[in-house]
């Protein structure tokens, strides 16, 4: 078993990665739906909060059947991010998780993110006040350091324990890195390796394959797997690793019916939450991978990612049906 503070989880536990304009309500839903243990929002400017940004505060939006589930908020400024906990708080989330890890430029050269890497006295001191301001348990995702000559991640992961960060989510690259090259797990185990670490240590990049997860469990001997790109337009991911640790074979594919009905129900609840014209629009990104390897997909496809109303997907979404429901060579 792996303890969050006084979440208890199963021994090996998959969590949704914190992912912009994809980790919303209704995509948490469907992971969570499949076998994800712990779902995290998207990350959600402390800045944009108090300053009562609209599309910050909806963000927090979170539902029961989520639980457990963790809000990640990102900032430089203490005095904002303090500020913040306040607005969180009254989401009721289960944790806070605290984004120390994101690499694009807009959030970096605001010292937030991944940009704190550069001054990890601050990171530090930044835990231990947001770990010190709620009775929520307060997590950390963060990279390997900034880049290659300053990876210290051995020492900093101690040093956010040392001041009360409950678990540690740790992405296999650099910020110079980005999301290029892969993801090297060697200082992840090192971390959990470490004699005086004794919270969850998550391993998270490049876990795009059952086999993957398996080997970060087995051979890394990482507490957790979190979960980031392999699951856009496929939420099964998470129940597919599952079967895979248990019993070593790999589940069988969701059906043509299945994967129409779950991209149903994911662009109806993505209406309900923000309405036609945004709902519509933010789910067009998991289309591809929820018919990835349909023969002669791509026109369905193209109308489903140009149609601005939701009555031309769920249109695309029939004949789907009708074309591929009794071709087994399309799942």
């Amino acid at each position: 078993m792996v303890k969050i503070g006084s979440i208890s989880l199963p021994s090996f536990p998959l969590l949704l990665a914190p992912m912009e304009d994809v980790s919303d309500p209704p995509f948490r839903a469907l992971c969570k739906e499949n076998g994800a243990d712990v779902v995290y929002t998207e990350f959600i400017s402390s800045e944009g909060l108090i300053r009562d940004a609209a599309k910050s505060v909806q963000k927090l939006d979170i539902y029961e059947k989520e639980r457990p589930v963790g809000i990640q908020i990102f900032g430089a400024n203490l005095e904002s991010m303090l500020r913040s906990v306040e607005f969180v708080e009254a989401s009721k989330p289960d944790i806070i998780d605290i984004n120390f890890g994101c690499p694009v430029k807009k959030v970096v050269c605001k010292g937030a993110g991944a940009g704190i890497l550069k001054d990890i006295p601050k990171m530090v001191a930044l835990t231990k006040a947001m770990v010190n301001h709620t009775n929520l348990p307060v997590t950390v995702k963060t990279r390997l350091g900034w880049d290659h000559d300053s990876i210290h991640i051995v020492e900093v992961a101690e040093r956010l324990q040392d001041v009360g960060c409950a678990a540690i989510s740790i992405h296999g690259r650099t910020r110079a890195q980005m999301y290029k090259g892969d993801a090297n797990w060697h200082p992840i185990a090192a971390v959990k390796n470490n004699p005086r670490m004794h919270i969850p240590v998550f391993g998270n990049g490049d876990v795009n394959t059952p086999e993957q997860a398996l080997k970060m469990r087995d051979e890394y001997g990482l507490d957790g797997a979190m979960i980031g790109r392999a699951s856009i337009g496929n939420p099964w991911f998470f129940d597919q690793v599952k079967h895979f640790l248990t019993t070593g074979a790999h589940l069988s594919p969701p059906s043509i019916e299945e994967k129409v009905e779950a991209a149903r129900r994911h662009l109806t609840m993505a209406i309900d939450w923000k309405g036609e014209t945004l709902g519509v629009l933010e789910t067009r990104r998991h289309y591809t991978n929820y018919f990835k390897g349909i023969s002669n997909f791509k026109p369905l496809r193209t109308r489903m990612v140009t149609s601005d109303s939701s009555k031309g997907v769920f249109d695309v979404l029939d004949q789907i049906l009708e074309e591929y429901a009794f071709d087994q060579s399309a799942v």
